[in-house]
């Protein structure tokens, strides 16, 4: 009996710590999950089933049979036990907000991160040279083209003269623009074409407006004018511009001439005459979704009726010709006029901005350092050897002198080793003929055709220029120039005095020993030129 009772009371302590469990239970989750529940027991071993009779008759028959408690309400119960663990740990500050979910939120929590593996922000650019050798550059995601380009001319070696631009070009299609200076390259790279590239090349015209704004003008109305700038630069707004251009019909060949007006809102056609009223304008093309590009082959591979053709191209697009819009204009002045306003009315100040970043960072460093010279000649000073013993010139004035007189003394021994004759790598008729080879504006054997396009693809600003071997004179050199937009060629002829071989623009009026001395000159003197040689067309191997 005693071991009977014995068990008794082992199995009433067992109820009771059952009931304790699953009332602590309920009281919990209701507790947590604010929602009012059905009744889930811990599970516990069952018994066997018994008849109606013997657990009516049974002390037991107040127990409450278990049942499988539901993986979700515990899956709840560890999260909300683990949100109150987490919340009683104090705050963190978050050093990268912009990495949080949400993006503004300034506190680490648990999950901010994004889960998976972290996504590289490098990426991979093919940058192409006019001698179309190309260089792969990794760049960040934020790089803008002023950036990329400023990173290439430190790459290549080049003179930072802010004039350098990177170019989109599409060779099939026959276009190409250039980059503004806020643009992120990685975005304009994921809506080109497998077939289009970036260049790398000088563009002087880039913001030749701003400094210059009466060179370009409209014969109509509204025209950009001083005024014109003026006014966009006071309030950031623009007057209409509106004129008479060529309009490639979609779908067709042809082409049109009809009365075009730009705003803000878009690029309009009149279907009638001049007229203005909004039941005669049509919208060929917004401003916001689309770029401008000039066409480099647009008699021949789109009919247009001038070489001075630009096209409207839409952002989103895919590239096929029944979704440009082709323009065409009278003359060159027409076309940079059109291109101009279209830039500036769709970035608007930003443009002017990208224009005088540059500058405010050029004079900022004028007053913090020395001009930029290069390794070797921060390495020299001034030395005057005429003494017995060599002393240094301190005074920059003495020194500015002795270079000069340095400079004729080197001129003259060469005219005295001509006069003797001497057959020396220096004899000065080699020499002179062979000094040149090596400058920037240098670009040998080229055709006239090809000179025009350089100096297109540059930027067609007054004094830009290039020297070329003659086609039709071997002995003569050809300097190409351009003013007011339109091309011009001067030939330098050689001409003999004393036995000395000198070059001459003039014929013979004003001389030279060499070509380096007469770009010298014309650089400082306008002369028989309708202008100063100011930029020179630099061509630069990656």
């Amino acid at each position: 009996t005693f071991t009977k009772r014995k068990i008794w009371k082992d199995d009433v302590d067992l109820e009771a710590l059952v009931n304790d469990m699953n009332s602590s239970l309920e009281s919990l989750y209701s507790t947590c999950s604010g929602q009012q529940t059905e009744s889930t027991p811990l599970h516990v071993s069952p018994e066997p089933p018994s008849s109606s009779s013997s657990s009516a008759d049974s002390p037991q028959t107040s127990l409450r049979r278990s049942q499988p408690m539901h993986i979700l309400a515990v899956r709840r119960l560890q999260e909300e036990e683990q949100q109150l663990r987490t919340s009683s740990l104090p705050a963190i500050p978050n050093p990268f907000p912009e990495l949080c979910s949400p993006a503004s939120s300034p506190v680490l929590s648990p999950g901010s991160l994004p889960p998976g593996e972290p996504s590289t922000d490098k990426y991979i650019v093919k940058i192409f040279s006019e001698d179309g050798m190309g260089k792969v550059v990794e760049i960040p995601a934020d790089m803008t083209a002023r950036d990329l380009c400023q990173l290439l001319v430190y790459k290549s070696h080049c003179v930072d003269d802010n004039s350098w631009a990177l170019v989109e070009h599409h060779p099939l299609l026959g276009l190409e623009r250039c980059l503004e200076d806020h643009e992120l390259v990685v975005q304009v790279q994921a809506s080109m074409n497998s077939d289009s590239r970036f260049l790398f090349r000088k563009n002087y015209a880039k913001y030749e407006f701003f400094r210059n704004p009466l060179v370009i003008s409209f014969a109509c109305a509204d025209h950009l004018s001083y005024c014109f700038f003026q006014n966009f630069l006071a309030t950031s707004s623009c007057p209409e511009v509106q004129g008479y251009l060529y309009v490639k019909e979609v779908g067709r060949k042809s082409w049109k001439k009809v009365y075009m007006f730009l705003r803000r809102s878009g690029l309009y056609c009149s279907t009638k005459g001049t007229s203005k009223e909004p039941r005669h304008l049509q919208l060929l093309a917004d401003l916001e979704d689309s770029n401008i590009f000039s066409v480099i082959t647009g008699k021949k591979q789109h009919g247009a009726p001038t070489d001075y053709g630009f096209c409207i191209k839409p952002n989103k697009g895919r590239g096929e010709l029944k979704e440009l819009r082709m323009l065409c204009a009278e003359d060159e002045q027409g076309r940079t006029c059109w291109m101009t306003a279209f830039r500036l009315f769709k970035y608007g100040i930003v443009l002017y901005q990208n224009y005088k970043i540059p500058l405010q960072r050029k004079t900022l460093l004028s007053h913090f350092s020395a001009p930029v010279r290069s390794v070797s000649e921060n390495s020299l000073v001034a030395m005057d050897f005429s003494g017995r013993i060599g002393r240094v010139i301190d005074n920059p004035v003495e020194a500015q002198s002795a270079a000069m007189e340095e400079g004729h003394a080197w001129r003259k021994r060469s005219q005295r080793m001509n006069i003797l004759g001497s057959h020396s790598p220096l004899h000065h008729s080699s020499l002179s003929s062979v000094i040149h080879i090596a400058q920037l504006w240098f670009h040998g054997r080229i055709t006239r055709e090809e000179s025009h396009r350089i100096i297109h693809q540059q930027g067609q600003v007054d004094g830009l220029f290039l020297l070329r071997v003659s086609q039709s004179n071997p002995k003569a050199f050809v300097l190409t120039l351009c003013h007011h937009q339109k091309i011009k060629h001067f030939q330098i002829l050689p001409c003999e005095e004393d036995g000395q071989i000198f070059f001459s623009l003039d014929d013979g009026a004003t001389k030279f020993t060499d070509l380096i001395q007469l770009v010298e000159f014309y650089q400082l003197n306008r002369g028989v030129l309708p202008c100063k040689l100011r930029h020179p067309c630099t061509v630069v191997a990656l």
